[in-house]
Formats: structure tokens, C-alpha cells, sequence
């Protein structure tokens, strides 16, 4: 199969390059031309549209920021859909809920193209290893049948069931991602205020019953935030809480820890800025802690 990727970020280019491992025709585009080249240099084709990558490809994903990104791509003469082959794969990898999913589902099927809304969970570090889960919603047998191209990426693909059931469950996941990450980001900050050295409270908390995967690999961020590379930030994350609020009172469904990590990802992106790693939690709760003081 040929594939494409749109959208080469934090997390599409670590995709693109596990494709190129598996040895997958891989055709990249990308609005900033520079992230594409650097694949050209691994085997990547470059793509000047959507379009155009599109049309060289069996399967073409999107790794995008949020759902207009993903509607600027997929539409118009240069996007996506002017570029499939009735018949092609369209897996939509980024988080964009599972309403917008669903429409965006309806609206490839009129060009005679199947959508996966496939998410997926996990960090930077995870799509660099390939070892990120899938999340699929949309027609089973395509799943199944286009099913090697995200195993390529990913060390789980889950079929989760029709067109927006991997969006959905990509939101449910991100809550309780945004929870553990305030919670542990409240546990050390603590811990550090009764004087316990910052690096052996974590180890605290990763020995502990809640040392999960994403305890464990998000130890550096937390312990030493100044000298790690931000993996995903606080921006993308207020929009998916948002998505996910959103999502439960569609379903009359009170999301209290939601709100709350809502809440902290706010407060800290006024603190530390937009682009600042998730784990920025804990650096607001610090700064908050020395202006009462003072």
C-alpha cells in the first residue's frame, strides 16, 4: 500500500519515519516545507498539496493540531479530497471529537473514500518507539484491511466500533491523562514543600499504585522541566478538555475531574504560556506557591 501523511509535527514526523522503517511508498506534506524535507532525506516523497500526496497514495492520514486544521486540508482545489481515488483510505489520526469525526466521515464517503477516525494515545517518545495505540472508529473490515499501515506506527490498534468511536474514546483517555497529570503534579509539589528532594518524590510515585506509563516516561518533564523538550503542550490540551466537557453535556454527563484539569492547564497556561509541556502543572503550582509567600 502507498500512504501519505499530512501534518508532520511533534507527532506525525516520528509516524512518517516509522513508515518509511516498514517499508511503506510514503508520499509527506506538510504547510512547512522544511519538516518535509528532512523526511526526503530518509525515502520520503514530498508532496507540493494535499492534493497531490493524496493522489500518490492508497491510504493518506492526517496528524493535525485540531479540526479546522484538518477541514483546511481536506477541502478546497489543493485538498485531500481533490486529490483521492474513489476507493482509498482516509485515516484521520488527530483529535478533533467525535461529532466533527462523524460529519467529516459522511463527507469523504461522497467522493467514494472510507474514513477511520483513528487517534492515538501516547507521547512523543511512544510514536518515535512505534509503540502508540491506535484508537479506531469507522468500518471494520477496512480496519482490518488497512490495519498493517497503522501497526507500522503503533504497537495496539483497537476497533472500537462505528465512524466517531475512536474520537470519542481519544477524549475520555485525554481526561484522564489531564487528571494523573495534575494529580502528580500536586503530589510533588507537595512532597517538595515538606522538604522531600524533588527526584526522590517521583521515584515515590512511579513505585507506587498509580506508577503508570505515563508516570514513568513523564519523569524527566516533571523532575527537570528546564532541560526536556516539550511533548505536548498546555494549549492542546485546554482543547481537548474543552472537547471533552463538550462531549459529556451532550450525553447530560457531569465530568467533575475534567473540569477541574481544565482549570489547572488554564491557570497554568496564564503562568507558563501555551506552548509550555503538560508537566508545567506543577511549575505553576511552584511560582503560585512563592508569590503567596512573598
Amino acid at each position: 500500500m502507498r500512504v501519505a501523511i499530512v501534518g508532520l509535527g511533534r507527532m506525525g514526523s516520528p509516524m512518517a519515519r516509522s513508515l518509511l522503517r516498514a517499508g511503506f511508498p510514503l508520499t509527506v506534506h506538510n504547510r512547512t516545507r522544511r519538516r518535509a524535507s528532512l523526511l526526503a532525506d530518509a525515502g520520503a516523497t514530498v508532496a507540493e498539496s494535499p492534493a497531490e500526496a493524496a493522489r500518490m497514495a492508497d491510504v493518506v492520514i492526517t496528524m493535525l493540531a485540531d479540526g479546522d486544521a484538518v477541514e483546511a486540508v481536506t477541502e478546497g482545489p489543493e485538498g485531500i479530497l481533490a486529490g483521492c481515488r474513489p476507493g482509498s483510505t482516509f485515516i484521520e489520526m488527530s483529535t478533533i471529537g467525535p461529532e466533527r469525526a462523524r460529519r467529516l466521515a459522511v463527507r469523504v464517503a461522497e467522493t467514494g473514500v472510507t474514513l477511520l477516525d483513528a487517534p492515538v494515545s501516547g507521547s512523543v517518545a511512544l510514536a518515535q518507539e512505534g509503540t502508540l495505540t491506535a484508537l479506531v472508529g469507522g468500518d471494520r473490515a477496512r480496519f482490518e484491511q488497512v490495519r498493517p499501515v497503522l501497526a507500522a506506527m503503533t504497537r495496539a490498534q483497537l476497533w472500537l466500533g462505528p465512524s466517531g468511536a475512536g474520537a470519542a474514546m481519544k477524549l475520555g483517555l485525554n481526561g484522564l491523562i489531564a487528571a494523573t497529570n495534575q494529580a502528580v503534579a500536586e503530589a510533588l509539589v507537595i512532597a517538595e514543600g515538606c522538604g522531600i528532594d524533588r527526584a526522590l518524590a517521583y521515584e515515590a510515585i512511579v513505585q507506587s499504585a498509580v506508577g503508570s506509563p505515563f508516570v514513568q516516561y513523564k519523569r524527566e518533564a516533571f523532575v527537570s522541566p528546564s532541560e526536556q523538550p516539550v511533548s505536548f503542550t498546555l494549549e492542546l490540551m485546554e482543547k481537548d478538555l474543552e472537547l471533552y466537557l463538550a462531549l459529556g453535556r451532550s450525553l447530560n454527563i457531569d465530568l467533575p475531574a475534567a473540569r477541574s484539569s481544565r482549570e489547572s492547564i488554564s491557570a497554568a497556561r496564564r503562568s507558563q504560556g501555551d506552548d509550555a509541556d503538560l508537566a508545567a502543572v506543577a511549575q505553576a503550582l511552584r511560582r503560585h506557591a512563592a508569590e503567596v509567600v512573598r
